[in-house]
């Protein structure tokens, strides 16, 4: 009996590990179909660059601008949004912001809809890395001529501030971080795991899971029902253009692999910050935002009532006034 029962266990052992190793060749890793091009895509508002990137042939980026007024010694704002989220996450903001100065959003890469390479697309560098987010953004300041800015960024656009503001301190003048995602308690793999087949079939399943439903905007929100359909088509957009799924799929695997190791260098940080924190946040804890705006040399804290982890949408007005009693 022992011996069958061994038998048994040894069996379905041997067809989990099975499942485990060929299972995920059963994801389809070939571009979901009937999508459309960027272009067809776009909005009223939609504006492009394409700006160059090594081992490219450049990359699009989509953006939102309000050249706004404030007169000639008016600031520039450039507004970063956060993981799955794009550009239009700021369309409530973006009209008060820009009485005072100019303000540019733009899509990160492959979000919204900014370019979307595979690996066909690309000789050099990865362009899903941290280190490439932060080129293509200093590289996107360089197209539009702006030498200094004002960086306001939500959650990991935070964090793409805080690099950006410790690799060219020249070039921020300023620091706005929205709910920052500093403190970040996820593993990572090195690259011979998430190069594996396997792993990246299933990086490619959760990235199209996640950025079909707009996974994050509920949990993003204190109370959902303030999301409106046109806010959830918005968040989504870039469901609609062909080869989101592959770009996505890269971009979490990639992400895998990179460590969030930015609390390690927030003394370093000197320029005048406001750190806005959302007290009824569920993505990212206030009490770590509390922390990190305690590490910042220079900082001031404005709290949110009621409001979750995407202000700029749920609660605007008081983001704005904030952001007005900090200038």
């Amino acid at each position: 009996m022992l011996r069958w029962l061994l038998i048994i266990l040894g069996s379905l052992l041997t067809l989990g590990l099975l499942a485990l190793l060929l299972g995920p060749f059963l994801i389809s890793n070939q571009p979901l179909k009937g999508l459309e091009s960027v272009e067809a895509v776009a909005t009223e508002e939609s504006r492009f660059v394409t700006i160059p990137f090594a081992g490219t042939d450049g990359l699009t980026l989509h953006y939102l601008e309000s050249d706004g007024g404030g007169g000639v010694d008016a600031p520039t704002f450039v507004l970063l949004h956060g993981f799955t989220f794009n550009a239009y996450t700021w369309n409530e903001l973006l009209p008060g912001l820009a009485e005072q100065g100019r303000v540019v959003a733009h899509d990160q890469v492959p979000y919204g809809l900014s370019a979307k390479p595979t690996r066909e697309d690309w000789s050099g560098p990865n362009p899903f890395t941290k280190e490439a987010a932060l080129m293509h953004l200093l590289t996107f300041l360089d197209a539009q001529g702006i030498d200094q800015a004002i960086l306001v960024g939500n959650s990991s656009g935070a964090t793409l501030a805080m690099e950006a503001a410790l690799q060219a301190p020249e070039r921020v003048k300023g620091l706005v971080l929205i709910n920052p995602w500093v403190y970040v308690d996820r593993p990572t793999f090195p690259e011979t795991v998430t190069q594996l087949p396997q792993i990246q079939r299933l990086n490619l399943l959760l990235a199209r899971q996640m950025g079909a439903r707009g996974a994050l905007l509920d949990l993003s929100y204190h109370d959902p029902e303030r999301i409106s359909d046109e806010r959830r088509a918005l968040t989504t957009i870039h469901t609609r253009v062909e080869n989101w799924d592959l770009a996505w799929g890269e971009l979490f695997v990639r992400a895998m692999a990179s460590p969030v190791d930015v609390s390690t260098h927030l003394g370093d940080l000197t320029q005048r910050s406001l750190v806005i924190i959302s007290e009824e946040d569920r993505v990212v804890s206030p009490a770590d935002s509390r922390r990190a705006a305690a590490g910042l040399p220079n900082a001031t804290v404005a709290t949110i009532p009621e409001c979750g982890h995407v202000p700029q949408e749920e609660c605007p007005d008081a983001v704005l006034d904030a952001l007005l009693e900090w200038l």
